[in-house]
């Protein structure tokens, strides 16, 4: 594992330009993005998604960003990680896997990055969550508050929210 490269994580609700930031940032700072796995994965499975198709999905992430890592320079921007797996369980689930709690902090980032839910829904097919966007991005919110993880939130439209995005890296790191 490539120590001197700094993790950053996107997380926050549905819609909030995660995937469209983690591409500009990673061509910003011409370095790599790791996708979310479990984007594509719910698009294909032809049903309803499990407790258990969460917990390979982010087994797949976190193998998926240690193999990107090797390509990294100075910075990778990671399009999802584990709070949203806790977060998605027990709101869907009502429990969360053990291994997705003990590893929350295992796999800690220099910056978390905390979308705002300011930009208009986009609809697509594995989305669920057009009215609760601000209820999940008080719960990530506090759930980087209560584990003391270093994050900015980011707001702003188009180029605004990637200005603000990289004003909160050269802040925070």
């Amino acid at each position: 594992m490539k120590s001197n490269i700094k993790r950053i994580a996107l997380t926050g609700p549905e819609s909030s330009g995660k995937t469209t930031l983690c591409r500009e940032l990673a061509k910003h700072y011409q370095t790599v993005w790791v996708p979310e796995f479990a984007r594509e994965y719910v698009a294909h499975i032809g049903r309803k998604y499990t407790l258990e198709d969460i917990e390979h999905c982010y087994k797949e992430q976190l193998k998926e960003e240690e193999r990107l890592l090797q390509e990294a320079h100075q910075y990778i921007f990671i399009d999802t990680e584990l709070i949203t797996a806790k977060v998605w369980s027990e709101d869907v689930f009502k429990k969360v896997p053990q291994w997705i709690e003990e590893n929350i902090e295992l796999a800690k980032y220099d910056l978390y990055l905390l979308t705002s839910h300011d930009l208009p829904w986009q609809q697509d097919p594995v989305r669920e969550n057009p009215h609760r966007r601000e209820f999940f991005f008080e719960w990530y919110k506090r759930e980087l508050e209560e584990r003391h993880f270093p994050f900015s939130i980011i707001s702003g439209n188009g180029n605004e929210r990637l200005l603000n995005a990289v004003s909160a890296i050269v802040g925070k790191i």
